[in-house]
């Protein structure tokens, strides 16, 4: 008897299917493990171990048009994906990433979904008042940092740039202040990353590819979190920076560089971690190093618009580095220095398991095979695969740093936003993405997630 040996699309799909399986029993140990420590300890601060949640089943207003909208780019995504033209595919991604996002937000309601989610007591509307006085208060930021410090900052305002509570504070001086305008801008906003990314794919490996993974990108599970979280708004502004920086390394012009270094510099005064999304504009200087070479000038435009928004908030009294270092101080004052590391540093990686799904684990399992055999980006999926390898990285950096201990979920949203891309590299992608919607609806309808 003659035995075939199986086809490299079989052999691969099984081991994809490995992956998965190894992925979710990382998640069921970081639950029944963090359950243990919780319940023994009360350490981990968190309702649901890994997730920052609580067990509630429910439905809401928005689980029919969650499931409309599920069942429909499962259905007609990837071939709509494929013909239609491209920017207006960009739209189409916008439209449908945003109506995600809002959908799964309302299952819990306007109120408890969008409305409130950014004017709890750790959020960035309880301060909006405090800034009568722009400069005046950006000068005296980094006083309110530490936990007993007068006046301390919340939570979240303590933790972050001055950037990112200045942002709500001129939606509020502009007439949508609120927490439904707040909520709306961060749903809105945050959506576009998966345009920039989609940008990004096209430009650095292939236009097939990025409508492979267009896809993905909209019906993420991470869209859980991204439901009026300033942290996917801070994705979208880092998403944008590397997209115009894939833009001046492959395209005519070279402005766009300027503009890539502009929101890179916003993308440091929005969240501190986020300067590690360098590694991933790393990479792209790599796959466009031929470009560089030829016209440095855009070199030097990066550098000049990165240091426009450092210039500006240093100018205005406010130093980076002093309010990282109190940051540091401040973390472990709270619950960052009761959470153990020996647990979080693997559980974290539950959490992103979770946040990217099951396509995501496969197609990095797909990227870093291209990537060990083939160290230099020779084709469109090895330039792909070392892009989302990058992101990866950084979030691996970040899980070391001991800086992000727990509500990974939603903190790392930036970096997952590029991981999803690499759900270009799968055969039968509505199978996988029916796994990425089954996964994102029975989190949204199974717990209260919050931050």
């Amino acid at each position: 008897m003659i035995r075939t040996k199986p086809s490299a699309r079989t052999g691969g799909s099984r081991r994809d299917l490995y992956a998965v399986a190894a992925a979710a029993l990382l998640v069921v140990a970081a639950v029944l493990i963090g359950r243990h420590i919780e319940s023994a300890r009360h350490t981990l601060h968190v309702g649901w171990p890994p997730l920052y949640a609580n067990w509630l089943p429910h439905v809401g207003p928005g689980t029919p048009a969650a499931l409309a909208v599920a069942a429909a780019t499962v259905a007609y995504g990837p071939r709509l994906a494929a013909v239609l033209r491209w920017r207006v595919l960009l739209a189409v991604s916008w439209a449908t990433a945003t109506a995600w996002i809002l959908c799964l937000a309302l299952v819990d309601g306007w109120h408890r979904g969008v409305a409130v989610r950014l004017t709890t007591k750790y959020e960035y509307l309880q301060v909006v008042d405090r800034f009568q006085d722009i400069p005046a208060t950006l000068r005296d930021y980094t006083r309110h940092i530490l936990i007993d410090s007068p006046d301390h900052w919340p939570a979240h305002t303590a933790g972050h740039p001055p950037a990112a509570p200045l942002t709500f504070v001129l939606l509020d001086r502009i007439g949508l202040g609120g927490g439904g305008w707040a909520g709306l801008w961060c749903v809105a906003i945050g959506a576009t990353a998966s345009v920039a990314v989609l940008v990004t794919v096209r430009a650095l490996a292939s236009q097939e590819l990025a409508r492979r993974a267009a896809p993905f990108l909209v019906l993420a599970p991470a869209a859980v979190w991204m439901g009026a979280s300033a942290d996917a708004y801070f994705a979208a502004v880092a998403a944008w920076a590397v997209a115009l920086l894939a833009l001046a390394v492959t395209g005519r012009s070279v402005v766009w560089a300027a503009g890539a270094g502009l929101l890179s510099g916003l993308t440091c005064y929005l969240s501190y971690g986020l300067t590690l999304m360098a590694l991933v504009g790393a990479a792209v200087l790599l796959l466009g190093a031929r470009r560089v070479r030829e016209r440095p000038v855009a070199l030097a435009l990066l550098l000049a618009g990165f240091a426009v928004v450092p210039t500006a908030f240093t100018l205005a009294g406010f130093n980076w580095w002093e309010a990282y270092r109190l940051l540091t101080t401040r973390y472990y004052q709270g619950a960052g220095g009761v959470r153990p590391y020996g647990y979080w540093v693997w559980a974290n990686l539950a959490c992103t398991v979770l946040i990217v799904g099951p396509a995501t684990v496969a197609g990095l399992r797909r990227a870093g095979t291209r990537l060990l055999p083939r160290p230099r980006p020779t084709g469109p999926r090895t330039r792909l695969a070392l892009l989302v390898v990058a992101a990866l990285a950084a979030l691996l950096i970040a899980d070391l740093s001991g800086m992000s201990k727990a509500e990974t979920e939603r903190i790392w949203l930036p970096f997952a936003v590029w991981l999803l891309a690499s759900g270009a590299l799968l055969p039968r992608p509505r199978a996988w993405l029916t796994a990425q919607v089954v996964l994102a609806l029975a989190i949204n309808h199974l717990l209260l997630t919050g931050w």
